[in-house]
């Protein structure tokens, strides 16, 4: 099944379980209220239903957000009943217990044979509930509501895959009627099977099948109204996502390893404008402080500019408060000998180029805070891999750590969280990276950007 087709379905499923549970809380009321008159473990009496109507806007949202953090929704059709069963215990019992909380917080009292009764009934209804999707289903009339009934085309390698795949981990919305190879069976051949099985769509794998063919299995697909689903598996690809788009009217597959452009990079920008001008003002007495403190005790610029790799490898102008001697640049070959970091990045621990004052601005990262116009000016963000030198960017062995690029480098990231200390392999640095980069959020963001407030006021990691 489509990965859309699942999630249309497992919306509907959460629609139908929070009207279930939702019934299911009027129920236990109204039972105890007006016929069973049952009242478990003591408790207060049981008030009109209208006063707990706001329970409601709690257990709607709750109860199959709840199932869904226990799998019920994307649970494997070989899952056993008593894993299902499990699943469902759990979710039934937690929505208990997040009522329970509702009503201490909002200081309401309810007899504790309703909350009883509400978690035993919810539990039967929506196990009934899935007992009878389990049973429509087996009904010739569920079947062709919920089976897609496929020819599987291509050449005989690639449907092997497939039918491999598909016996490994089973899909209870696919059955295959029969399969089919493009290179030595004209398209004529696959229209009649399409009538003679009468089925309802054409899977077609194109690795190692002529695209021509494929292209004409298509249109013959469109004539006949079958649907048709070209898996896009015919490019190798070891960490890129696929995504289908369109450009000027045709369908375009997208391969890409860095995170899909969505309303969440919009709010990323926000952000870091936001925060990047916010920042600029709390920490203007330190810009101060900074200033004079160069100026009166370190002869030369203020600022230290360097190029470094920004999005893409694109160079841009870093700006940071200086915090070694002038010919800093200079000296830095005689000390490469003393280098503690492997690969092509640099760093030592008591670098003699540091000034008095330096030391200061570094232990607390105030040198940094000149970025914070990089981050207004579009060439870095908050949160995002440290930009390097062109020089150590011009010397990676692995074409691999160009990766990092591919996003814009940040002020802060995964390894200045991580202990920068303990980080003297480039490899780990740049794993660190591409961990952020491909598990990449805003809640991410947001976590790595608090755990840098410590790290910052403590001084702990930096060089």
């Amino acid at each position: 099944m489509l990965r859309r087709q699942k999630q249309i379905r497992a919306q509907i499923q959460k629609l139908l379980d929070a009207a279930l549970f939702a019934f299911a809380f009027w129920l236990a009321h109204s039972l105890l209220d007006t016929g069973l008159k049952v009242y478990f473990f003591g408790g207060a009496p049981i008030e009109r239903f209208s006063d707990y109507l706001w329970l409601l806007l709690v257990i709607i949202p709750v109860s199959p957000f709840l199932l869904e953090r226990q799998g019920f929704y994307n649970r494997p059709s070989v899952a056993s009943w008593k894993t299902f069963c499990w699943q469902l215990f759990k979710a039934t019992s937690l929505t208990v217990i997040v009522v329970i909380s509702a009503m201490f917080l909002g200081k309401e009292i309810l007899a504790r044979s309703v909350i009883i009764f509400f978690g035993v009934i919810s539990f039967i209804l929506v196990l009934i509930k899935e007992e009878l999707i389990r049973l429509w289903v087996r009904t010739r009339f569920g079947r062709a509501q919920m089976i897609k009934r496929v020819i599987l085309v291509g050449a005989p390698e690639d449907t092997a895959r497939v039918m491999a795949e598909l016996h490994l981990n089973p899909s209870p919305g696919i059955e295959i009627l029969e399969r089919v190879n493009l290179n030595e069976t004209s398209v004529d051949q696959l229209v009649e099977l399409l009538h003679t099985h009468s089925a309802n769509g054409v899977m077609l794998t194109a690795k190692h099948t002529y695209f021509g063919q494929i292209e004409k299995a298509i249109q013959a697909c469109e004539i006949e109204g079958v649907e048709a689903w070209l898996l896009a598996d015919f490019f190798n690809t070891q960490v890129s996502q696929t995504s289908l788009d369109e450009f000027n009217g045709r369908p375009t597959l997208v391969f890409r390893s860095t995170p899909e452009e969505s309303w969440q990079h919009l709010v990323k920008l926000i952000v870091d404008v936001t925060g990047a001008a916010v920042l600029l003002v709390i920490s203007s007495p330190f810009w101060i402080f900074a200033t004079l403190a160069i100026r009166l005790r370190s002869p030369g610029p203020v600022l230290f500019k360097q190029e470094r790799a920004g999005l893409n490898g694109k160079p841009f102008t870093m700006l940071k408060f200086r915090s070694m001697v002038t010919d800093a640049e200079q000296r830095k070959r005689e000390l490469e000998v003393l280098n503690e970091m492997t690969g092509p990045v640099f760093k030592v621990s008591d670098d003699p180029r540091i000034t008095p004052i330096g030391r200061i601005l570094r232990k607390y990262s105030i040198d940094e805070l000149p970025q914070l116009y990089n981050v207004l000016r579009g060439e870095m963000s908050l949160v995002g891999p440290r930009p390097l030198p062109l020089d150590e960017v011009r010397r990676f062995d692995d074409l691999a750590h160009r990766r990092r690029l591919s996003v814009k480098p940040g002020l802060t990231c995964l390894w200045q969280v991580s202990g920068r200390n303990q980080v003297t392999d480039f490899r780990d640095w740049v794993r660190l990276d591409l961990e952020y980069i491909d598990n990449w959020s805003l809640w991410l963001d947001f976590k790595i950007l608090v755990r840098t407030v410590p790290v910052v006021i403590l001084g702990t990691g930096a060089k």
